[in-house]
């Protein structure tokens, strides 16, 4: 996590005073001013300007008084105008808007300040002022187009609340399922490099690939099955089977839209097992509310950070390290459901 300094304006005259101290002996022991003032989180115009007063009379030449301009004044936009923008961009997307963008960048900003207040700002103005709004720049969220709001509003209000109520009266536990693959040659992260040098990650070849179905309760049970093959009616039938052997009760079970889970096969199985299972259909487009997708995540994210397997039944067998592994973590399963966009599957 990146620590953010305050502002040298707001410090008291004891703290500005030693500050200016050491950036003088950070340079007499070879530091640019450029680190120092990132260190001490002033400007280097102003580590250059003490700099140049300690060699023309010593620390009696050191300046006293407060420099710069005043905290706030001289800025671009007005209050009301910065109140206006951030409303735009809490409330809109840049598309809907107007602005040539897929998400709030400080491009996109910067076209926006120009649209709506006539002021052009550099980009670099515009970081600045995104990070006095208290805006950061994060990894996005995918969000799929084909959405429908209405029916994203319906499962919220009424489904799942429903389906909710009528497990509760057959005493069924409610799973969240999924699909995923990973691959060998992905990882997540980020790596460092030499300024202008691209950060490299040597993958293995032929291209290494394996899948994983899953489910998971808000109770913190998990369940799982990989396989090379790709998903069919079959293979999701032998996770079912699976599921039912592993398992007590009933199950309500929630999955996506994939073919393989609405054939007449699948349909004629759960018909035959109905007094154990039931399944039910999360709205088209929308995996942000399902809660398997962040154990998916997850699983991405923590399978490779080793180093890149180079042999599939390597991959495989991280894969099923890292599912097991949650096996004995219920606790963090259950935190999946904290994720904002699926709280609603959280239960009490």
């Amino acid at each position: 996590m990146a620590i953010t300094l305050p502002d040298a304006r707001k410090l008291s005259d004891d703290i500005l005073e030693a500050l200016r101290l050491r950036a003088l002996r950070g340079l007499e022991l070879g530091f640019t001013e450029t680190d120092l003032a990132d260190l001490l989180g002033v400007a280097r115009e102003t580590v250059c300007r003490w700099w140049s007063a300690f060699q023309l009379a010593g620390l009696d030449g050191l300046p006293g008084e407060r420099s710069g301009r005043p905290l706030g004044s001289r800025r671009l936009l007005s209050p009301e105008q910065s109140a206006h923008i951030q409303q735009l961009i809490d409330k809109n997307n840049p598309d809907q808007l107007g602005i040539a963008s897929p998400l709030w960048n400080r491009r996109a900003v910067r076209d926006l300040i120009r649209k709506e207040c006539g002021i052009v700002l550099a980009i670099r103005t515009v970081g600045k002022y995104l990070k006095r709004w208290g805006y950061t720049a994060k990894k996005p969220q995918r969000h799929a187009r084909r959405q429908d709001p209405e029916e994203v509003r319906q499962w919220l209000e009424e489904t799942y609340p429903a389906i909710e109520i009528q497990a509760k009266k057959e005493d069924a536990r409610i799973f969240w399922c999924d699909e995923t693959g990973s691959a060998a040659d992905e990882h997540p992260g980020y790596g460092y490099a030499r300024k202008g040098q691209r950060a490299t990650m040597e993958v293995p070849k032929p291209h290494i690939h394996m899948n994983q179905i899953s489910a998971i309760s808000n109770t913190g049970a998990v369940r799982f099955m990989t396989y090379a093959r790709t998903m069919n009616a079959a293979l999701f039938l032998v996770f079912l089977d699976r599921l039912l052997r592993s398992t007590t009760g009933k199950i309500f079970l929630i999955v996506d839209g994939l073919r393989a889970h609405d054939t007449a096969a699948v349909t004629a199985w759960v018909k035959a097992h109905q007094d154990r299972l039931a399944l039910f259909s999360l709205p088209a487009s929308v995996p942000e509310l399902n809660v398997d997708e962040y154990l998916n995540n997850d699983l991405k994210g923590q399978i490779n950070a080793q180093g890149l397997p180079d042999r599939k039944e390597e991959l495989r067998s991280r894969i099923q390290r890292f599912m097991r592994g949650l096996l004995y973590l219920p606790e963090h399963v259950k935190s999946y459901f904290r994720h904002p966009c699926v709280r609603y599957a959280a239960g009490p």
